[in-house]
Formats: C-alpha cells, structure tokens, sequence
C-alpha cells in the first residue's frame, strides 16, 4: 500500500489496551482514556493503526462477541463513519478476529506484519508476538491457538464457559511475568529489535512498528531504519505519529 500524506495530516499507530484486565472498573477508565484520545486525534488522522491486544480476550463465535467496550466500538465507528481508514493488527490476546470488525465497523484486520508506505517511506506494522528468536513455548502454542479445528473445537464451549476459561488464563498468564520487562534488555535480548536486524538484510525499511512488547522504545537500527515499540495503554499511554517525514513515539496525557 503506497500514499501520500495530505499536508497537516498525520498516521497514528497504538497497541496493547488489554481492555477487559485487570478489572470492569479498571478496564473502563483506560477505555474513557482512549476515546477522548481517539476523538482529540480525529481531524489530523489520515489513518489510524491499532497493533494488537485491543482486548485482553476476544473471541468471535457465530452470532455473539464478548459484551462490553461499547465506548470505543462506538467511537471506531464514528472514525470509520468518517471516512478514516482504520487498520487493526490482532494480537496473542485477540488473535480470534474473524469478520466482526470488518463488517461492522468496516476497518481492516491483519493478522501477520504488513509494509505499508507513505511519502516513500516504508513502514513495516506488526503486532509482534512471534517474531525474532526464543519465545518457543508461546510460538508452539500460536500453532495450536490459530489452528482452525482448535478454534472449531473452542466454538462448542458455551461462551460463558469459553470466554470465562480464556479470561481465566490470561489472568495467570500476567501474574506469572509480571513486570519482569519493564525496562530496555539491551539489543541483543530484545527479540523484536534481533527480528528487525535480519529483516533489514532483505530489505530496505524505514520504520518497524510493533507493540507486544509493553515498554515503550525508540532504537536506531542505522542510519536510515528505527525501531519502535508503541508500549501500552495500560501504564505508559504512549503511541506514535507519522508526519510524513519523521515518526515519533509521545504520551497522552488527558
């Protein structure tokens, strides 16, 4: 996908809301918090990126998705209404995507990395999760969790049973990692900045664009290409913004 930017328009890329964790009343002050962002960003955007985890569990059956998060599903759809594009990366924690988001809200759903550019600079988006070395345990298990039959399978649970399970285990899930990487590793224990390295030995990229990760990073990889990480909506409210020529990581403060 190559474009160019309208002059005093902006690209705006944000993950990991985890919305629904640790509580109803947590979740609800940081969804509040996205919405007033989403509506502050509105009339600059010529498009918005989320990169995973919107939710902290979200599965589509047939006829029914998991209640709640009317706030933002109802501002997506004004955005989108509006006609600015909006493109969702699922993540490992809302990976089950499988039309709700495209028919209803009409945004877009990726589920592998993609390269888009604008004003010939090329920017590779991806939630992350997967990527660079390591990480075999939860890669064996992304096999298993995107498997179709699993997911048939996981469909004959009552939602009640299936989405409680689900929220069940994501929950021992964040109490067993804790806030173990909440601080830069160094390049070389930092997988998706490994991942990047080897991506630029095929190709020429600008900007790598990933969220997973929690903690919010900016790393050169030369002279030319940068790594990003768009942290969370959790604790560092961070995201980035394109201009056209340069990208950014801020932090919203309401």
């Amino acid at each position: 996908m190559i474009q160019s930017l309208e002059a005093n328009k902006k690209v705006y890329f944000l993950s990991d809301f985890h919305l629904g964790a640790p509580n109803a009343d947590a979740s609800l002050l940081r969804e509040k918090k996205l919405v007033q962002f989403l509506t502050s960003i509105k009339d600059m955007a010529a498009a918005i990126f989320i990169v995973g985890d919107i939710f902290d569990f979200w599965f589509e059956y047939k006829k029914v998705v998991p209640k709640g998060y009317t706030r933002l599903l109802g501002k997506l759809a004004e955005i989108s209404d509006a006609g600015i594009p909006i493109i969702v990366f699922t993540g490992n924690h809302d990976m089950w995507m499988s039309g709700y988001f495209e028919e209803e809200l009409n945004i877009s759903v990726f589920h592998e990395p993609k390269q888009f550019e604008w004003n010939g600079k090329k920017i590779l988006v991806g939630h992350g999760d997967g990527l660079g070395p390591g990480d075999h345990g939860y890669k064996f298990l992304k096999k298993i969790f995107t498997n179709p039959i699993c997911q048939w399978l996981f469909r004959f649970l009552h939602p009640d049973w299936g989405i409680g399970l689900a929220n069940y285990f994501s929950r021992k899930s964040k109490e067993k990692t804790g806030a173990s990487d909440d601080h830069f590793l160094g390049a070389d224990k930092e997988w998706l900045i490994v991942y990047c390295k080897e991506a630029l030995t095929k190709t020429q990229t600008d900007f790598f664009i990933f969220g997973h990760r929690h903690y919010p990073i900016d790393y050169p990889l030369n002279q030319q290409s940068r790594y990003i990480n768009l942290g969370d909506w959790i604790k560092h409210f961070t995201y980035a913004e394109f201009d056209g020529t340069d990208m950014q990581l801020k932090k919203f403060d309401a």
